[in-house]
This record gives C-alpha cells, sequence and structure tokens, in this order.
C-alpha cells in the first residue's frame, strides 16, 4: 500500500530514495547494507522543473531536460549488458526510451556505502554479463517501480487527485480527469520529498510492454558511430605519460638484468621500472576480490616510461634484457605438453572422480572409444590490454577497461597497499573481453609500474605481441571417452570420460549424457603443471567439452548405424527439458536435413548447453546444423550453419540475435584456426599474420531459427552458448563429406584431402 503522507519503513534490502536535500531532483538506489547518498546543495524549481543537472543518487537522475540516466554496475564490453539493465529499470520507470542515457556506477561508492549496486550475488554484481539473471531483472525492476510510484505520488499531490488517476507512459504524467501533464522534470523534487511505507508491486511479465519489444535499440550505438565512447585505450588525464611493457617470454621466469644506459637517453624516456613478482604486496584488511587473488598474480616485468608511447615503445625494444626461464623451461615445446596430457589420461595418479554412478565396466564387446583434444587459444579482444593508473602517498586513481570493477578494484587496492576507500576507479568502456579482462592481472601490472613513477598517471600499453604470448589462455584439454552400446536399441549403456588438462573447469559431467541419461557413468580429472597460465574464455571448459562429448556422440550414433541427428532425438527423448529435442527437430526441418548430397559435401550436427549448473530444466541449449564442402585438395568451406536455441524464452530479439551470431562466430574460428604453440618454452604467436581470425568473407551463412524455444520461464544466457556446438557440428559435417574423423582442433591444421 503506498500512499504520500511522508511515512517509511524501509528494511536494508528495500529501496532508498534520497532527493530534494541533494539537488532538486530524483534518485533511487538499492542498499544491501546501511548506505549514504552523495552530497549536495539543494537546488529550487523554477518555472515547474529543475534548474541544473545533478546526479543525486546511486540509480537513476532526472536531467533539467527531463532526459534520465540511469547507473548500471555492468560494464559495456559489446554484450549490450548495461543497456539491458536500463531497458529492465525503463519497464517499470516508463520514462521516454530516447531520453535515456547510461554511466557505470562507481564501484568505490558501492564499497564505502555498503552495496548500492550490490543486490544481486558479490561475483555478478559489477559483471557485465548474465544481465537476465531473475535476481537482477527483479532488483533493476524494483529501482524503477519505486521511481515511478513517487513520480505518481507527486504528480497526484500537483493535480489534487488521487494517485490512480495518474497515467504514466513514453516520460509523461497524466490527469485522467483534466487531461493535463507534467513532465518527469517538472515534479522530480516533490517526488524527492516522498517517501513510500511499502515497496511498490513490480510488473508481471503479462504486462510488460517495453522489454517486449524486438529492437528498442543499443543506447550505446550512436556514440559509437560517432567515435564518443571512451576506452581503456583512449583515457587521457592531465598529466600521463606512457609506459612500454616487457615481460618475461616464458611464463614463470624471472628478470636477470637490464641496462639501462642504453637507451636512457632516447628522446622522451623518463625512466625504466621493473616488476618484481616477489616483492612484498598486499593489504591489510580482509580483501573482497569476487575472483579472488589467485590468477591476478603479477608477473616479472620492465617498463619503459616516456612521454609518447612511440618513445617507450622504441626504447624498449633496444632495451638489453636478460631473463631466467625457470621452471617453464621444461615444457619446450607443443608437441611434449600434448604428449604429456595423453600419457596422464592412462594413469589413475592424482585424478579425481567428478561423477560416478552404476558400473562402467563392460564386457568389451559392442565398444566406441576415442581420444580427443583441443589447444590453448587466446581470446584475441580487438583493443590490446592496457590501463593508466596514478599512485600517490595517499591515493590510487585507475582507469581501466575491465570485465568486472569488482576485481579491478580490490586488485588495485591489493598491489598498491592501499586501502580501498582510497582507490578511485574509472571504468572506461572495453573493446572486446572474452574473458582476458576479467581477473585483473592486467590491472595489478598497470599500478605495479605506475607505484614505481608516482606523481602522474602512467598509461601502460602492451603491444599486439605482448599481449598474444603472455596471454591467460582457454586450458589446453585432453579427453578419452569410452561406452558400451546397447546391441538393440544402439544407445550407450556405459559411459566414461577421462579428462586431463592445465587449468580445470569441471562441467564436463554438466550435460544430459552423466546427468542419467546413460545409467552408468564416470568422470575423472587431471591438472598438470605446465607452464602456461590458463583462463576464462568465452564458455570456460564448455567451449572444450562441447566438441569432445557431441563428437564422440557422432561416433556413437555411426557405430550404432543409425542417423546422427535421430540417435540423438532418441538419446534425449526421456530429458525432461523439451528445449533439446525441439531444437534438434527445428535444425532437421530448417537445414534440409537428410538431402541427398554429393561426396564431398556434408551436414553434422551438434547440441550442447551452457549453464545447466546441476539443473536439467535451466541453463540454454543450443543446436547447430553445418554444411561443409571439402574438396579432394582438403580445401574446407563452411557453407552455412543452421543455429535452434532454447533459452526459455527470449527478452529482446534484436540483441539475442545479435549474441548467437558472436558466439556461433567464435566458437566457429576456434574450431578451425585457433592454437597457441610454444616453442623454447615460449609462445610462438604474436599477430594476427600468426594467430588466424575469421574475416567478414570468411564467415559462412548463418541462420537463426527460434522454433526451439520451450517457453520456460527463464531468460537463459546467450553470448557462450554457441560457442559449444558449432565445432563438433562442422566436424560431424566434414566427416559426412569424406569419411575423415576430426578429433584435434583446429580442423585447419589437420589433413582433410580425400580421394
Amino acid at each position: 500500500m503506498t500512499n504520500n503522507k511522508g511515512k517509511a519503513t524501509i528494511n536494508r534490502r528495500q529501496v532508498l530514495f534520497v532527493g530534494a536535500a541533494m539537488g532538486g531532483g530524483l534518485a533511487a538506489g538499492m542498499l544491501t547494507g546501511c548506505g549514504g547518498s552523495t552530497s549536495g546543495e539543494n537546488e529550487q524549481i523554477s518555472g515547474g522543473g529543475l534548474t541544473k543537472p545533478q546526479e543525486i543518487g546511486p540509480w537513476v537522475v532526472i536531467n533539467p531536460d527531463d532526459s534520465i540516466k540511469i547507473y548500471v554496475p555492468s560494464p559495456e564490453f559489446g554484450t549490450g549488458g548495461m543497456t539491458q539493465q536500463a531497458m529492465i529499470v525503463n519497464e517499470e520507470l516508463m520514462a521516454d526510451w530516447s531520453k535515456v542515457d547510461v554511466e557505470v556506477a562507481s564501484v568505490q561508492r558501492d564499497y564505502i556505502n555498503r552495496g548500492e549496486y550490490s543486490p544481486v550475488p558479490h561475483v555478478i554484481a559489477f559483471f557485465g554479463g548474465r544481465s537476465t539473471i531473475s535476481m537482477r531483472i527483479k532488483s533493476m525492476q524494483q529501482v524503477g517501480a519505486s521511481v515511478r510510484e513517487r513520480l505518481r505520488l507527486a504528480a497526484a499531490e500537483h493535480f489534487s487527485v488521487k494517485p490512480e488517476k495518474i497515467d504514466i507512459k513514453d516520460g509523461v504524467l497524466v490527469d485522467r480527469t483534466s487531461g493535463q501533464k507534467l513532465s518527469f522534470g517538472a515534479v522530480a523534487e516533490k517526488a524527492a520529498q516522498i517517501t513510500l511505507d511499502v515497496e511498490p508491486a513490480i510488473k508481471d511479465q503479462s504486462d510488460w510492454a517495453f522489454l517486449s519489444k524486438p529492437s528498442p535499440g543499443k543506447v550505446t550505438t550512436p556514440k559509437i558511430v560517432e567515435g564518443a565512447l571512451e576506452y581503456g585505450i583512449d583515457v587521457n588525464p592531465s598529466g600521463m605519460v606512457y609506459a612500454a611493457l616487457a615481460q618475461s617470454p616464458v611464463s614463470g621466469g624471472r628478470l636477470v638484468r637490464y641496462d639501462a644506459d642504453a637507451v636512457k637517453d632516447f628522446p622522451g624516456v623518463l625512466d625504466i621500472v621493473t616488476v618484481d613478482p616477489d616483492e612484498p604486496r598486499g593489504l591489510p584488511i580482509l580483501s573482497q576480490p569476487p575472483y579472488g587473488f589467485a590468477y591476478s598474480e603479477p608477473r616479472a616485468g620492465v617498463a619503459v616510461i616516456a612521454e609518447h608511447y612511440w618513445q617507450a615503445r622504441k626504447a624498449l625494444d633496444a632495451l638489453p634484457i636478460e631473463w631466467s626461464d625457470g621452471p617453464g623451461a621444461e615444457w619446450d615445446s607443443t608437441e611434449k605438453m600434448y604428449d604429456a596430457l595423453s600419457t596422464a589420461l592412462d594413469s589413475d595418479d592424482n585424478a579425481r572422480v567428478e561423477v560416478e554412478t552404476g558400473d562402467v565396466a563392460d564386457d568389451g564387446t559392442d565398444i566406441v572409444e576415442h581420444e580427443y583434444l583441443t589447444p590453448w587459444c587466446d581470446q584475441a579482444p580487438l583493443e590490446p590490454l592496457n590501463g593508466t593508473a596514478m599512485v600517490t602517498d595517499d591515493r590510487v586513481e585507475v582507469w581501466h577497461p575491465g570485465q568486472n570493477a569488482q576485481q579491478s578494484y580490490w586488485v588495485a587496492a591489493d598491489e598498491a597497499g592501499m586501502l580501498p576507500e582510497r582507490v578511485i576507479l574509472h571504468q572506461p568502456y572495453v573493446g572486446g573481453a572474452f574473458g582476458r579482462r576479467l581477473m585483473g592481472d592486467d590491472t595489478r601490472m598497470v599500478v605495479a609500474v605506475a607505484k614505481k613513477f608516482p606523481g602522474r598517471p602512467v598509461k601502460v600499453i602492451w603491444s599486439r605481441e605482448e599481449m598474444t604470448r603472455q596471454g591467460k589462455y582457454r586450458p589446453v584439454f585432453a579427453a578419452r571417452f569410452r561406452a558400451k552400446l546397447n546391441s538393440e536399441s544402439g544407445l550407450p549403456e556405459t559411459l566414461s570420460a577421462r579428462q586431463a588438462s592445465r587449468g580445470h573447469y569441471p562441467r564436463l559431467a554438466d550435460c544430459p549424457y552423466f546427468m542419467g541419461l546413460v545409467p552408468n557413468v564416470r568422470v575423472d580429472a587431471r591438472d598438470l603443471p605446465f607452464h602456461l597460465e590458463p583462463g576464462p574464455y568465452r564458455g570456460p571448459g564448455y567451449n572444450s567439452y562441447g566438441f569432445v562429448v557431441d563428437t564422440f556422440i557422432d561416433e556413437c550414433a555411426v557405430a550404432a548405424g543409425i542417423d546422427p541427428l535421430a540417435y540423438r532425438i532418441k538419446l534425449l527423448r526421456d530429458w525432461p527439458n523439451p528445449g533439446w529435442v525441439k531444437c534438434l527437430e527445428e535444425v532437421k526441418k530448417k537445414s534440409n536435413w537428410g538431402e541427398k548430397l554429393p561426396r564431398g559435401k556434408g551436414k553434422g550436427v551438434a547440441i550442447s548447453a551452457w549453464g545447466l549448473n546441476g539443473d536439467k530444466m535451466g541453463g540454454t541449449c543450443v543446436a547447430v546444423v553445418a554444411t561443409v564442402e571439402v574438396t579432394p585438395e582438403g580445401q574446407l568451406t563452411v557453407e552455412s550453419l543452421d543455429v535452434a536455441f532454447d533459452c526459455g524464452q527470449v527478452m529482446n530479439k534484436d540483441f539475442a540475435e545479435n549474441m548467437i551470431e558472436g558466439g556461433t562466430i567464435y566458437g566457429l574460428n576456434m574450431a578451425l584456426n585457433e592454437e597457441i604453440n610454444v616453442e623454447n618454452a615460449r609462445v610462438v604467436e604474436g599477430n594476427f599474420h600468426q594467430y588466424h581470425i575469421l574475416r567478414m568473407r570468411d564467415v559462412p551463412e548463418i541462420n537463426i531459427h527460434y522454433g526451439g524455444l520451450s517457453g520456460a520461464d527463464r531468460f537463459g544466457e546467450l553470448g557462450e552458448p554457441p560457442v559449444g556446438p558449432v565445432g563438433p557440428a562442422v566436424g560431424n559435417a566434414i566427416f559426412a563429406a569424406t569419411g575423415i574423423r576430426v578429433r584435434h582442433q583446429p580442423f585447419m591444421k589437420q589433413g582433410l584431402s580425400w580421394s
């Protein structure tokens, strides 16, 4: 029940509104603790509206021109997450979307005010993805609903009518009795003085009018076209200098010596500083980084600081440096690591059993057994790693294009040894991420360099070669699958998976075949001590598991003499989530599955899901049919990809297609081209002439189909799920076209010639 009697009963997790005393406008913020608000002088309303723009509170600001600014904690790195969260607020607020702008919220303010921007779990609060998880949707709806209700009550008081007589649409408040209208800005000051006995109910999904629109448009698009967005590489605070960075060419190595005298007189050179991984660092208080510090450790490095980047880079190239390779020198080649993975699959030493149900022992008949491998891969974002930091005796100011501002914030504090309330983090826009900018190791290196040159902002830039050769790679992964097929149905009676990797994501068992469809299963894992460092890569773990699992299922279908698509439908017919079979039936129909093709042409199918997390009805499953042509000489062309998906429901069709297309292309390039190699323990690939990325001319026809949607009550993720099935679908199509089975990525490096 709401009223305008100036009463409030607000608990720790309800919405707090701060207003007139903070600048005459209206702002709303969600607190999970006893937070505060910004300060400011009270501005009088002139002519029925605000006189001056004010940032008043944490979430929503109404400006003098009636435009709305919504602060969201998520950075924008191409997924549309900032726009999506603003859209959720606006579903309740009912502002004019053309007047809505979005800005990244302050992580420092969130810390000081005990969670103003953290109404969702800590690890997700400032992450740019996961915009459509239920908790985030509801919390952002509540912000919009609460602002809307105060505007309604203020307008009712202005018109001397009951609140239910006020309608709101496109940023206009209308008195149904008289037909008179008010803009949001005209009543913002009055609305800010109103408190609520209880918070208003948010809309039921059946009443959505804005989120159901297919294409409201990303708020960042016009700024991208105009070149107005500031990415990390664009940051230019007053007095800034540049640093070019070199780190030990062998991961885990150490600096022995360098000759500063050789370059100290180069034009523009100001200083040469070093980063020592072994020097003391840390905070005197309990830290709260959402992903911990384990993957943010610094590497041994040398940085040349100069007035301009090219001056720093040229001096660094000329600087004599001697490194000690350390224990990483043991892994001197890619082949040595691949051999170690295969050997590890033969041993139970240090193996962890992750799933074991029934008995996987078999009698040696009707057995299918094969081994698969996926290589190290680099995320290869277009914007190279970079960041800017200024360190003084009493504060640290950082401009960093990370994927999670909380992680960057705590890593910066830890490296500087500065209490977090003295750390100011600015979140620029991010020119691609895919997991590379998540753990904060780049933030740490930026602050580590800047603290050696205090008092001026230092922009640290990784060259493309330095970034590629100092990666946090998609983990190298090998697996051996074995299944006993039922002699009558052809379906697996037993299924075991032995896996070995460097950096382990326990998601292999998170698929239907290990979650009840096959009665006897076992999954175990081994982690090898390679020197290259693993890290998140679009669809962590799943990007490899989708390939090995669905290639093996295809091999089971062939061994059973059953059409591969029909085999999957037969295998999944008892799975409780109907979206899986719906997706398979959709791509079967839309891809003309079963049509006769000449030798050298073939179709392959695959299906997998991201985000099950043990929930048979959860996640997003994606089915892909690939149509390929392979010439007798082995030249592969992927002609088309038909994609069906089930995320439950789609909130924004335009965003959905964007994410599915992007994920499909990413997964295709991963399967066809990507591999990080090592010689003399050093990464070989440095730039795009060595690490091939699909060009526009290489992208096949991608057809996205909606017939697989189950309509379930969820809005599953869409950016990561497509990377799983596209690779095995192409590999299975190669087999259909040539009889050659590819069990090792990347496909373009495998022999595909046939006669």
